[in-house]
C-alpha cells in the first residue's frame, strides 16, 4: 500500500496535465509553472515533475533554456509529416506481417476486432458510440503493429503515435457533427478489412499500400478542418498544439 499512493498521484498528475495540454487550456509556447500546475491539479510537485518528464518524452512539451517546460508548438507541416510517417511505419508493419506470415491466431484476433467494428458501424451517425469505435480502432492498430513480429518497429510506431495528431484516433471524435468525418470512418472500416485480407493472402506490397493510404485519411480530415471548417479546429483535441 505504501507504494500505491505515490503511483496514484503520479497518474493523476499525468492525466490532468495531458488533458490541459491536449484541450488547449494551456497554449502552445506557454511556460508551465510547477507551483500553479500543482495547485490547479491538486497534486504535490514531486508527481507533477514526473508527469512533466513523461510529457517531454511524448513530445508534447519542451524544456526551456532558463529552466522548466513550455507547451510544444507544431506547424501544419509538422502535423502532415507526422501523419505521413505513421503511414510509412504502419505500411512497413503490414508488409512485414504479410511477407513473414502472421499466425492463424493473430489473424483471428485482428479479424475479430474488425467484426466488432462492423457492429459499431451499423449504428446511425447520431447514435454511434464513438468511444467504442475509438477503443476498437486503437486495438486494431496495436494488433497490426504486433503482426510484423518486430519489437524495433513497434517501439518506433508507439513513439510516433504518442503525438496526438499522429495517433490512429486523432480524428475520431463525436464533438464534430460533420458528415465528412463519419464518411471517413466508413472508408476506414473498408480499409481495415482490406489490410487484413492482404496480410492473410501474403500480399506484402498491397498490404503496405493499403496501410499507408489508411493513414492518409487523417490528412484528409486535417485538410477538411483547416480549409473548410476552421471553426471546428478547437473541437479536435489533436489540433490544440498546432500554431498558425
Amino acid at each position: 500500500m505504501s507504494d500505491q499512493a505515490p503511483r496514484q498521484q503520479t497518474a493523476k498528475a499525468l492525466i490532468g496535465l495531458r488533458d490541459l495540454v491536449l484541450t488547449g487550456q494551456v497554449e502552445p509556447g506557454e511556460r508551465l509553472s510547477e507551483v500553479a500546475l500543482a495547485e490547479r491539479l491538486n497534486v504535490s510537485r514531486t508527481p507533477l515533475r514526473a508527469a512533466l518528464q513523461r510529457l517531454e518524452q511524448e513530445g508534447l512539451i519542451t524544456p526551456n533554456p532558463s529552466g522548466g517546460y513550455a507547451v510544444r508548438s507544431f506547424s501544419r507541416q509538422d502535423v502532415v509529416d507526422s501523419i505521413e510517417l505513421r503511414g510509412v511505419l504502419e505500411g512497413t508493419a503490414a508488409r512485414l506481417a504479410a511477407e513473414r506470415g502472421a499466425t492463424p491466431t493473430a489473424i483471428a484476433a485482428i479479424s475479430g476486432i474488425v467484426g466488432e467494428l462492423d457492429i459499431v458501424m451499423q449504428s446511425e451517425p447520431h447514435s454511434m458510440s464513438f468511444e467504442r469505435y475509438e477503443a476498437l480502432n486503437g486495438e486494431f492498430h496495436r494488433l497490426l503493429w504486433d503482426l510484423a513480429g518486430s519489437d524495433v518497429l513497434r517501439r518506433e510506431i508507439e513513439r510516433m503515435t504518442s503525438l496526438p495528431f499522429a495517433s490512429p484516433n486523432a480524428f475520431v471524435t463525436n464533438k464534430v457533427d460533420a458528415p465528412a468525418f463519419y464518411r471517413t470512418l466508413v472508408v476506414a472500416q473498408a480499409q481495415h478489412k482490406a489490410i487484413v485480407s492482404a496480410i492473410r493472402l501474403r500480399e506484402g506490397a498491397r498490404a503496405e499500400a493499403l496501410a499507408r493510404e489508411h493513414a492518409r485519411l487523417a490528412r484528409q480530415n486535417l485538410d477538411f478542418v483547416l480549409e473548410e471548417q476552421p471553426e471546428l479546429r478547437r473541437k479536435v483535441p489533436a489540433l490544440a498544439l498546432m500554431s498558425g
